[in-house]
């Protein structure tokens, strides 16, 4: 089963509307090819995508000369009310986190977080980056490294150390990047299951004892399952706010799985009072979206851990309002 929600969220893709900003074109350039739609992976970046924007849309408005006068390292994108696109983040992390603040902004909120279909339009400038507010550039190897710098942040928040990742050859780190690059499932998931917990079928007992990982970190010894890790890589995205992240062990004191429920009701009480109770939620008007659905309160972090994560092992949890 947890292979299945992984490649469901691996297929998963986001409608992306890309216009070239006016000031970013030549005199010359034509001007009636304005818009390009991409259907892009949501465990993707907005570099990799670069590569079929400039043949398809860039190298057809402007003239030869112009086209192979442009730097792709000078490449930024903007949405529509101006906010600079984060490079490092996921795509799907991008679409939904801007989804839940266009929404804000325009007062309109959707009665289900499942209407959240229509493209995000993104603004192309071909020159002049905001250094001060892009903390990369699009090149791939500084993309690459931002990619495995999250995963081992991610590894260290689930067994106590980055072991599982640095014990890697560097040919299976290179097959990392080069499945999501060529987006190729299996070679990906044939080394990140080396990393990723998988999820327990069972479920422990009130008052049990809970897995643990070894002192030194490892997790060697201890099940390789969802409840076994020390705690599960979770960002809270609330509008234009910074992420929150804390350490978030999926089982409680008491031995009992915690839910997606627990967790936003201990971090965010006003928004998320009740827990588990979705009466609460539509009473505060909060809700939430994760790989683009919203998924029940009693969803098992763990369980989320170990199936809805991004490719780089981080749960990305995206929080809206409605009326």
């Amino acid at each position: 089963m947890v292979s299945l929600f992984r490649q469901l969220v691996w297929d998963g893709t986001v409608p992306i509307a890309i216009k070239l900003a006016p000031t970013s074109l030549p005199t010359s350039s034509d001007r009636l090819l304005d818009t390009y739609y991409i259907q892009a992976p949501r465990i993707s970046y907005l570099p990799l995508l670069i590569p079929e924007i400039r043949k398809n849309m860039c190298d057809l408005v402007m003239d030869e000369n112009a086209a192979a006068a442009v730097r792709e390292e000078d490449w930024w994108f903007e949405t529509e009310n101006g906010g600079v696109m984060k490079w490092h983040w996921p795509i799907g992390l991008l679409y939904d986190a801007h989804m839940v603040t266009a929404f804000a902004a325009e007062s309109y909120f959707p009665t289900s977080s499942s209407t959240l279909a229509a493209p995000m339009t993104l603004l192309l400038h071909l020159t002049n980056p905001p250094t001060d507010k892009l903390l990369m550039t699009p090149s791939l190897d500084t993309l690459k490294s931002s990619f495995m710098s999250q995963s081992k942040e991610a590894d260290f928040l689930r067994w106590g150390s980055t072991r599982r990742m640095t014990s890697l050859r560097k040919a299976e780190q290179d097959g990392l990047w080069d499945g999501i690059r060529e987006h190729n499932f299996d070679n990906f998931w044939k080394v990140a299951s080396k990393t990723f917990p998988h999820p327990n079928p069972s479920s422990p007992s009130l008052g049990s004892t809970p897995p643990t990982p070894n002192p030194d970190g490892s997790g060697a010894g201890t099940t390789n399952d969802a409840y076994a890790v020390r705690s599960v890589p979770i960002r809270l995205f609330l509008p234009d706010s910074p992420a929150l992240q804390d350490l978030y062990p999926p089982l409680m004191d008491n031995g009992v799985h915690a839910t997606l429920g627990d967790l936003l009701s201990s971090h965010l009480p006003l928004l998320f009072p009740g827990g588990k109770s979705s009466q609460n939620i539509n009473l505060h008007g909060a809700y939430i979206v994760v790989q683009g659905i919203e998924p029940p309160l009693d969803a098992e972090i763990g369980w989320l851990g170990a199936s809805l994560a991004g490719a780089d092992g981080w749960v990305n949890v995206c929080i809206g309002l409605r009326t």
